[in-house]
């Protein structure tokens, strides 16, 4: 008897960002308290930290593991920085970006209203990771963004 498996997982997106993280434990907890995460499950390697876990923030599910040099699989902390930054779209940029600042985020960009049409604001977890917190307030044409842009650059 054959059965059909989707090659694509229920609830799974095409694009799933997989975070590494010191204490991935923690992270978990940190995620539920800075952005609602909700843990969907959590497997042990045979050291007793996380091997693979997942959460769901909104939509959307994020794949964890703990930091394992010996494996190659390093986080922000180890790596002194990251050029990766997850982009987080909400119903309230302000309240979202409150919780996650009162639960310890870094603010690396204070929330304002953005040319591109989003109320926008960047910060920093305490695993390295970066988030872009956003709810899109208006639709502006392309000409409308370029121009916009073009005039920050000049100050």
């Amino acid at each position: 008897m054959t059965s059909f498996v989707k090659p694509i997982p229920e609830g799974m997106h095409t694009v799933t960002p997989h975070l590494v993280c010191k204490n991935a434990d923690e992270a978990i907890a940190f995620y539920a308290k800075a952005f609602g995460a909700v843990e969907l499950f959590r497997m042990p390697g045979p050291t007793g930290k996380i091997a693979h876990a997942q959460i769901k923030i909104g939509d959307s599910i994020l794949m964890m593991t703990e930091e394992s040099p010996d494996c190659g699989a390093v986080g922000p902390q180890t790596l002194k920085g990251t050029p990766v930054s997850l982009y987080l779209y909400v119903e309230d940029a302000d309240k979202a970006f409150e919780r996650a600042v009162s639960a310890g985020v870094t603010v690396r960009m204070p929330l304002d209203d953005m040319f591109w049409g989003d109320r926008w604001g960047a910060v920093e977890d305490p695993f390295g990771h970066h988030w872009h917190i956003a709810t899109r307030k208006r639709e502006p044409s392309m000409e409308e963004m370029q121009r916009a842009m073009a005039e920050t650059q000049r100050g």
